[in-house]
């Protein structure tokens, strides 16, 4: 059965997420309207719960588990924000996540993960597949595997950002967003193309991470070695 995210996902979804999350601002930028010659605005998703979108994916794909799957548990991934937004969705919804996150991760999003209650189990980005060790993980434990993104209900969780945007400026002539696993922006556009379908939607990823190019280019999926981190400057 093929399956494909719609419009209706998306309002389910946050209806689902409705007093759980906030209606994040959208604010604009006289500097930015100067520099770009365009009205430009801005979707404050850090100031959301957890410090970033990604708890509306996770506590939308959470809401849709059975009470049997809830009392398992859940397993997921990440390097800091799906893992923080996990972590606080576990928490809402009675359930305990046991996340796998990088050793290099920031100490201030290891530390907000296990303040929800949240397992951490550390690995290395650089030589092991954290996929590989989630689906590990999931199998020998029968928990509900969570990722960050290649998920329909997290991309329909993601794409209520959008929802808000035009709730907020109804006439808007592009959508631009980050692309890192793509579910932000398979949600937004999802809502984008259906509510405005001359709208442009326009990806943003960094050059040493620049899979999603690479996959549009090749027309498959193209997987890259995680970039190194540059070491923190302090002063």
């Amino acid at each position: 059965m093929t399956f494909s995210l719609s419009l209706d996902d998306v309002s389910r979804a946050a209806h689902r997420l409705a007093g759980l999350v906030h209606h994040t601002p959208l604010l604009t930028s006289r500097t930015l309207d100067l520099l770009t010659g365009h009205t430009v605005f801005l979707k404050c998703e850090n100031l959301q719960r957890g410090g970033a979108f990604k708890i509306r994916g996770a506590l939308n794909k959470l809401a849709t588990l059975s009470p049997a799957e809830l009392d398992r548990g859940v397993v997921g991934y990440s390097s800091g924000n799906h893992a923080q937004g996990l972590a606080l969705a576990a928490f809402l919804t009675r359930t305990h996540a046991t996340i796998l996150m990088p050793a290099d991760a920031p100490d201030l999003k290891l530390e907000a993960v296990r303040d929800y209650g949240a397992e951490v189990i550390a690995y290395n980005r650089y030589t092991e597949d954290r996929e590989s060790l989630a689906n590990e993980l999931q199998a020998s434990t029968a928990r509900v595997l969570v990722p960050p993104y290649d998920d329909y209900e997290v991309m329909a969780g993601q794409g209520t950002v959008a929802l808000e945007m035009f709730e907020d400026a109804q006439h808007l002539d592009a959508l631009i967003g980050p692309v890192g696993g793509g579910g932000l922006m398979a949600g937004c556009a999802t809502v984008a193309t259906a509510l405005h379908p001359a709208i442009r939607v326009y990806g943003v990823e960094p050059e040493c991470g620049n899979d999603t190019w690479l996959s549009f280019q090749k027309g498959e999926l193209v997987a890259i070695a995680p970039p190194r981190r540059l070491p923190m400057v302090r002063g």
